[in-house]
């Protein structure tokens, strides 16, 4: 399990990135500032229900605050790449979550049967070493050139 103070570390970056007060995440996390403070220093050890709120005010998923608290695992068949992003301190929350959706959308494709519309393009491709069919025109051809 990750030590109390690495999530702390973390809730105080992630707060001072958002550019919000002690006083404000605690306000709007629904805890004291003297809690606040001490889950921040280390002192305390917020439960799952506390970091739920916290992420709600600091915008941030709660999964984020649980892989860094060590509450929460890697899920099966999971190749680590999303509690790297998750817990990446170099990144933006928003770049997590953009990342994140990107690499399981990836592996959501990748479990897909193509679709109709897919097997149709590839259909319509021509066959390696054939000419490709001329562009459609879309008016009056202009290949005379200036008289």
């Amino acid at each position: 399990m990750a030590n109390m103070n690495s999530i702390g570390d973390y809730i105080r970056q992630q707060r001072e990135q958002a550019k919000i007060s002690l006083r404000q995440l605690a306000e709007q996390a629904g805890v004291s500032n003297p809690y606040l403070s001490q889950v921040e220093r280390g002192l305390r050890k917020p439960s799952a229900e506390i970091l739920q709120q916290i992420a709600k005010g600091l915008r941030i998923s709660a999964e984020a605050l649980y892989v860094q608290a060590g509450i929460l695992e890697d899920r099966p068949g999971d190749s680590g790449v999303r509690a790297a992003l998750l817990t990446d301190p170099q990144l933006t929350e928003r770049q997590k979550q953009v990342l994140v959706e990107i690499y399981e959308s990836f592996r959501r494709e990748s479990q897909k049967p193509p679709t109709a519309e897919v097997v149709a393009v590839v259909r319509d491709r021509p066959a390696p070493g054939e000419d490709a069919p001329p562009p459609e025109a879309d008016g009056p051809s202009d290949t005379a050139g200036p008289a």
